[in-house]
């Protein structure tokens, strides 16, 4: 199943610096876990924000909810869920 992603992240200015570096650190090698096996195979960031879309490539609502809860920034985000389906005009 497919889903549209989108992720707003709103880190509090209080947390210190050598902590949100960590978090970021783990967040980049999670996310790119998740994408060289490709259940996360589109990453974009929005332009003037920090915020992404991402398509997920999961089997299930269940299994999407697992792994954006276990990423490292979530508690600091904001995320919409759009689950896709095939459009009978495309070609691919």
């Amino acid at each position: 199943m497919l889903y549209l992603v989108r992720m707003d992240v709103k880190i509090p200015h209080d947390l210190p610096a050598a902590q949100v570096d960590e978090i970021k650190a783990r967040e980049k090698a999670y996310s790119q876990a998740l994408q060289h096996d490709g259940r996360w195979p589109h990453l974009w960031r929005v332009v003037g924000e920090y915020a992404n879309y991402s398509v997920f490539n999961v089997a299930s609502n269940d299994e999407l909810h697992q792994l954006l809860s276990q990423l490292p920034l979530f508690p600091y985000m904001q995320i919409q869920v759009t689950p896709l389906a095939q459009h009978p005009s495309a070609i691919s």
